[in-house]
């Protein structure tokens, strides 16, 4: 008869899992994670066991109420798609917590399966049609306002030529240069007037620029911030796109924040991203993050839409540009808000090998 394999101790195959498992004791403090909770947390058994888990979660975290609802009414329960913002960064999971009914020794055990692999599918899905829907729209617009443009700037220069006072005709090249000048943006939403023309670039110094932008525009009770990563490489871009990209997400943040408050422009590298249905080894993230009122949650599916804005006086049309000028080098404008917290992030492929998810 063949030898009885030796039993694995408990934490040895816990570890083994990719599932977060959990355990935590009907107060609510932590007694056990495995490595697969570590990573996605971002927190260590060293540091947090005995702690209160709502410590790591947040106390309103959905995640801390749902083990403290399940301690005390000793029942089991799910939830999907839960968002947690833990040392590691927001997360989005999908959580089961159970009551162990030891006598003994009652806890709960809570697993966490990573969300954010199907949210994002779903995401970049809603935000393809998204821009469909989006370059529909801007060509009407563009055709509406193309041939009055043509119009007035026609009937400004036969005027001038009409004009008794050489004197009036300044008001007349007003009336010219803004024409073209609108004409200009109406390209600019038709779409690119020419190739992509790409080279190396440093995208902090691109930023660097946006900041001197921002610094001349911004008022005195405004922070700006700025948290790069050195070790991101060149890029393949098309400088004057992407300036015009990031400068538009910037000056959203700024006016979110309104005379006071804080902007933070950051970069980062990111691992295994799928952008638009492609999955990328590595990505860069650039993120412009403010401390504004946040975006309504009735404007959320549509923020990316021509001609939505939350603010008075605003076109609704820099978003909008902005994700167009991303989607043409391969990547995507996404955001996260809430009161406090609101980031726009523009992930940009860094090399060439994607893989289609």
């Amino acid at each position: 008869m063949a030898a009885a394999m030796p039993a694995l101790p408990t934490d040895l195959l816990l570890d083994g899992l990719s599932t977060s498992v959990l355990l935590a004791g009907p107060d609510g403090r932590l007694r056990y994670l495995n490595a697969a909770a570590e990573d996605l947390l971002g927190i260590s058994a060293a540091r947090s066991i005995g702690q209160p888990l709502a410590d790591w979660l947040g106390v309103d975290s959905p995640v801390a109420e749902l083990i403290l609802r399940c301690g005390a009414q000793a029942r089991a329960y799910t939830r999907r798609e839960v968002p947690l913002d833990v040392p590691a960064g927001r997360r989005v999971v999908d959580c089961q917590v159970t009551w162990s009914g030891r006598d003994d020794d009652p806890a709960v055990i809570i697993e966490l399966h990573d969300a954010e692999p199907r949210v994002r599918v779903r995401r970049d899905s809603q935000l393809a049609a998204q821009r469909d829907v989006n370059r529909r729209m801007i060509r009407q617009l563009a055709h509406e306002v193309r041939n009055p443009l043509g119009g007035l700037r026609g009937a400004a220069q036969l005027l001038d030529r009409a004009l008794p006072d050489p004197a009036l005709a300044e008001y007349t090249q007003v009336i010219i240069a803004e024409a073209d000048r609108l004409r200009d943006l109406v390209d600019q939403l038709l779409g690119p007037g020419h190739a992509i023309r790409r080279t190396q670039c440093n995208v902090h110094e691109l930023l660097q620029h946006v900041h001197r932008l921002l610094v001349a525009e911004a008022p005195p009770g405004v922070r700006l911030e700025r948290d790069y990563d050195p070790s991101l490489p060149a890029l393949s871009l098309d400088r004057g796109r992407m300036i015009q990209a990031f400068l538009n997400l910037a000056q959203n943040a700024l006016q979110a924040v309104g005379d006071s408050g804080r902007i933070v422009l950051r970069t980062r590298a990111r691992s295994n991203v799928t952008l638009g249905g492609i999955r990328h080894r590595l990505i860069a993230s650039i993120e412009f993050e403010d401390d504004g009122p946040g975006i309504a949650e009735e404007m959320q599916e549509t923020i990316f839409y021509p001609l939505v804005s939350g603010r008075d006086g605003g076109t609704g049309l820099g978003l909008p540009l902005a994700q167009e000028l991303v989607n043409g080098h391969g990547g995507l404008v996404e955001f996260d808000s809430r009161p406090g917290r609101t980031v726009f992030r523009v992930g940009l492929p860094m090399q060439e090998g994607a893989a289609h998810g």
